[in-house]
């Protein structure tokens, strides 16, 4: 049997295989095109996903996509543009006035096939009027830092923006639009991926309003004067709700299409496995802390699930900054984890965000044991400290336990899996025996 890290690694690499586009897009593929198809998206898989339309469709093809920096693949007649996530950058901004420019020049007969997954959010900035570039990179490192959902820092980002919330599909009006969408968000919500630059906005200002004020977000004046002279969801030149043809949306991959994947794994290895949820949101410290809770009762009363078993979780947790260490969510979720297991026997974990970056950094995240608590102590390295400073990836670097993949061409958002057994169990090996 293979030892209980290679075990939970063949997991995660499960759940981020079953998200590749090569295999969710060509389902999708329209049919019956009379016009122009033109391809258009954003996101950490969106150069993934073209390629995929790329291999897949003979016909005439054409269109621009905007992917991180180091996400881009090979395209041919798709053009792929890279910018900056998770702070926007000047080339994002020029890839989505092109954007918009792109699709406003489309007639009722053509086709535009939008391809969004999570980051488009970063990459697709298109500041409302009187508000720069530079605003919009600050209201980002505020909302990266207080600890609000990705729902509600959507919906700020939607209300301050010329593209998102329906205003690409209003500027391709009457073009016929197709959304194919990677979810990276609890709930599948399709406003909530990458803002939903071609869905109707159902928010209104005050709502995000109402955030800035809950978390006390400092927002530039140019953007605190917009949010209060707004009076409607979007500007009348842009409301998507007077578009020709409203949009068709399909999600092809989402979490829990990820967390079945590594469930099916588990069990073909012989150790059953249980979904606890794909939409688990709260402080990363505090999910662990539960979490941790739930595995120690499952090991000790054998109660609900017998042991061996497999616990899998997805979702996105968020972390508020106090600290000044390296952020993380996933990787702060677990130190929390080891913290409160406490060395206990027979208990294992990998997190991580299946698009091979965990927080700002390239790492996707970490692998925990009994032993954890124990390397980190003969380094001389303080677990407590490491968390209050907001330093796991720090923590876990140190001790060898990162999880490093590159870049994954997918998001479907955390990834977490607890394997709860007893000190018998062959899995235990230290060393591979296959």
């Amino acid at each position: 049997m293979k030892s209980p890290r290679v075990f939970l690694e063949g997991l995660f690499e499960a759940a981020i295989a079953s998200a590749q586009p090569e295999n969710c897009v060509p389902p999708y593929l329209p049919e019956n095109i009379s016009g122009r198809l033109v391809v258009i998206g954003a996101g950490k898989a969106s150069a993934a996903m073209a390629r995929a339309v790329e291999r897949s469709w003979d016909g005439p093809l054409e269109g621009l996509v905007v992917t991180r920096y180091g996400y881009s693949v090979p395209c041919e007649r798709i053009e792929i543009a890279e910018a900056a996530h998770p702070v926007p950058d000047e080339a994002g901004m020029r890839a989505a006035m092109r954007m918009m420019n792109y699709v406003s020049a489309l007639g009722e007969e053509d086709t535009v096939l939008c391809l969004m997954s999570g980051g488009g959010s970063a990459l697709l900035p298109l500041p409302a009027p009187g508000i720069s570039l530079e605003d919009k990179q600050k209201i980002n490192r505020a909302l990266l830092k207080c600890g609000a959902t990705i729902s509600e820092m959507n919906c700020i980002r939607r209300h301050l923006s010329m593209i998102k919330g329906g205003n690409l599909a209003a500027a391709a009006s009457p073009a016929r639009i197709i959304n194919l969408l990677i979810s990276d968000v609890p709930g599948d919500d399709p406003s909530n991926i990458a803002s939903g630059p071609t869905i109707f906005d159902s928010s209104a200002p005050s709502d995000a309003i109402a955030i800035v004020n809950h978390y006390g977000i400092e927002l530039p004046a140019s953007a605190k004067l917009h949010l209060e002279r707004a009076q409607t969801r979007h500007s009348p030149e842009y409301a998507l709700k007077s578009v020709a043809k409203q949009p068709e949306t399909h999600i092809i991959a989402a979490p829990l299409l990820g967390l079945r994947a590594a469930a099916e794994r588990s069990i073909s290895q012989g150790i059953p496995a249980y979904i606890l949820s794909d939409s688990i949101e709260g402080e990363a410290s505090d999910v662990g802390t539960v979490m941790a809770g739930i595995a120690r009762h499952v090991a000790n009363h054998m109660h609900p699930f017998k042991t061996p078993c497999l616990l899998l979780s997805g979702g996105e947790t968020t972390v508020t900054l106090n600290g000044h260490g390296r952020g993380g969510r996933n990787v702060e979720f677990l130190l929390s984890l080891a913290l409160n297991l406490n060395k206990q026997p027979g208990i294992y974990a990998l997190a991580g965000d299946t698009d091979g970056i965990d927080g700002i950094e390239e790492i996707a995240g970490a692998y925990c044991d009994p032993a954890t608590l124990k390397r980190a102590e003969d380094m001389m390295i303080s677990p407590h400290e490491a968390l209050a400073n907001n330093d796991a990836h720090g923590f876990f670097e140190s001790i060898g336990d990162s999880v490093i993949t590159g870049p994954t061409l997918t998001n479907i958002n955390d990834f977490r899996a607890i394997l709860v057994t007893d000190e018998t169990f062959p899995a235990l090996d230290d060393a591979d025996k296959d």
